[in-house]
């Protein structure tokens, strides 16, 4: 992730291309029908219309032509595809800065919009990189920090597909399942954190996510347990005892 040319792809040249094609096929086919009308009036009126001069040639059509060129040219910049490709070419460009500064703690935080730009420019990356892990982990917390369900749960889960050993991927898979909206997907989220929790009970990251899915899912024990596991590793003094006794106490009267 430290260079990136934009792929000069089957799709980038027929969104330039295609218009462009168009608009000379369009030009031509009204020329076309334009000197049919003319002859036709010609055979039509021809004794009572005066011997005429040389008949005028593709240079007379050239200025109609050029300007129906710019014209649709100017508005196909303006609303057509052309401002979404512009965007696209700009957000891989910038991925590299982008990157950079989410990786590194003392820079400034990106904010939503280059957030945004960073996961645009990651999944065209990730498109001749699908094998990264680190891109699809990266993509995946970006994500989450916008709010994309979509984008965070298939980012994690092909992190997880690539390498299931993965903790951070395995984790960031199971967190974004527990927040979706699909039940199914808080039931899955559950199961894999429920087997992370039997690899290891001392992680508190995996503990909090597992006792929060168990309480939305309703099994108050489960989450009471890991909520308990947790106070057991935590040292005495830390502020997020507090919290978990209460969640203790709330689930208890469930």
């Amino acid at each position: 992730f430290v260079t990136y040319d934009p792929p000069l792809t089957p799709l980038t040249v027929l969104l330039w291309v295609l218009p462009l094609a168009t608009i000379v096929a369009g030009g031509w086919i009204i020329v076309a029908r334009t000197r049919r009308r003319v002859r036709i009036r010609q055979d039509v009126l021809a004794d009572a219309i005066p011997a005429a001069g040389p008949r005028a040639g593709w240079g007379a059509y050239v200025p109609g032509v050029v300007m129906a060129l710019v014209v649709a040219a100017i508005s196909y910049s303006q609303t057509g595809s052309y401002p979404q490709v512009r965007a696209w070419q700009q957000a891989t460009a910038q991925t590299p800065g982008l990157l950079a500064r989410a990786l590194d703690p003392q820079a400034k935080p990106l904010n939503e919009e280059e957030m945004a730009r960073l996961a645009l420019g990651l999944r065209t990356r990730l498109q001749n990189d699908a094998g990264n892990v680190e891109g699809w982990l990266m993509l995946g917390r970006t994500g989450m920090v916008l709010g994309n369900a979509g984008t965070a749960t298939g980012a994690y889960a092909n992190a997880y597909r690539l390498d299931p050993k993965n903790r951070d991927a395995a984790l960031g898979y199971a967190e974004a399942l527990t927040r979706s909206s699909d039940p199914e997907d808080n039931r899955r989220g559950g199961e894999l954190l429920r087997r992370l929790v039997s690899r290891d009970h001392t992680d508190i990251r995996v503990l909090s996510l597992y006792a929060f899915n168990a309480f939305e899912q309703q099994r108050f024990g489960e989450a009471v347990a890991a909520w308990e596991m947790m106070l057991k590793l935590l040292p005495a003094g830390d502020a997020r005892r507090a919290v978990i006794e209460r969640s203790i106490r709330l689930a208890q009267e469930k």
